[in-house]
């Protein structure tokens, strides 16, 4: 099994052929002399935690993007405020998982390269590992990893500006552009929902009073909205509900389909089918059973590892991810 896995690996890398500009100075062998174990090191622990609770592939995922839109991609949500003001304090970030995986990363980092690779780094590489793992269990995604980020010294809860669940598209294209994505990323990083897990909360208004006239949302389809009403009364803000039903365990270009059929769970996702880029590669995708979903997705994501990163002598290599030096 670990030599077909293996295979696999080999193949999608050489189909992916994700080309890896390096424009801000990182390098894919950062680390080859500085600390030669840490991919190894970052691996075993995430082999660790994803093996024993799948569903934190998504939250490690959701913990990366959270990460990379708020002060670029420096690990400052990762650092925590006795004040409670920093970055993982606001609200959008207070569902946030993960951070015990990070922690278990770095203190193994550290106990064998002290003060050498940085939290943004070793984050950065637990997101790709953790696809590695799906990709070699059930068909996710690859990336490589180009390293040498540092870490921010700075997080504010009152700078996070995410793109919310309940926004249309116009704001959802501003959000990306305004980080040097484009639309396409948008709709190929949505698709991440395949494995991602929400709640009834998000949602109820959406199916109960979405004008406040006890109406759903006319974009749904009717039939989505009595499944989901039968999940999620009213008073339930806690019940779990999977972004793609039947596909948490499986990164696919299954969410496009149901974003096709009127299904998706946000507003965020709904919306995709209301721009003419964004609805013509939901059904490409649809069409063509994901034909190149996994490379795009694997070319946005490096893209993404490149917004407003600090590197050089910017910053700082943390001794401890939540806290600065």
């Amino acid at each position: 099994m670990a030599i077909k896995n293996l295979l696999v690996l080999a193949v999608l890398l050489s189909v992916i052929g994700v080309s890896v500009a390096n424009p801000k100075g990182l390098d894919l062998n950062y680390y080859k002399h500085r600390c030669p174990d840490a991919e190894a090191i970052v691996r075993r622990t995430t082999v660790q935690y994803v093996s024993r609770q799948t569903s934190l592939a998504a939250a490690l995922l959701r913990m990366h993007f959270h990460d990379c839109f708020v002060r670029g991609c420096d690990g400052s949500i990762l650092l925590k405020s006795p004040t409670k003001d920093a970055e993982r304090d606001a609200i959008p970030n207070l569902s946030v998982r993960g951070y015990e995986v990070v922690d278990a990363a770095k203190a193994a980092l550290e106990k064998k390269c002290p003060g050498v690779v940085s939290c943004a780094d070793k984050y950065f590489t637990h997101t790709s590992k953790t696809i590695l793992m799906l990709l070699l269990q059930i068909n996710g995604p690859w990336w490589p990893v180009p390293l040498g980020r540092r870490d921010g010294r700075i997080s504010r809860k009152s700078e996070v500006n995410l793109p919310s669940p309940f926004a249309g598209i116009a704001a959802l294209k501003k959000n990306f552009f305004d980080k040097g994505l484009n639309t396409k990323d948008l709709v190929v990083l949505s698709g991440a929902h395949t494995i991602g897990i929400s709640n009834c909360g998000l949602i109820n208004s959406r199916i109960y009073n979405f004008t406040g006239k006890g109406d759903f949302d006319p974009s749904m389809n009717p039939s989505y909205v009595r499944a989901l009403k039968k999940r999620c009364k009213p008073t339930d803000f806690r019940t779990s509900l999977e972004m793609d039903p039947g596909s948490v365990k499986k990164f696919d270009s299954h969410y496009f389909n149901i974003v096709a059929q009127k299904k998706g769970l946000f507003t965020s996702d709904s919306t995709l089918l209301d721009d003419a880029e964004t609805k013509t590669y939901i059904d490409t995708q649809v069409s063509t059973a994901g034909s190149s979903f996994n490379k795009d997705f694997s070319e946005s994501m490096v893209k993404l590892g490149f917004v407003e990163i600090l590197t050089g002598n910017k910053g700082e290599i943390r001794r401890k991810c939540a806290f600065v030096n």
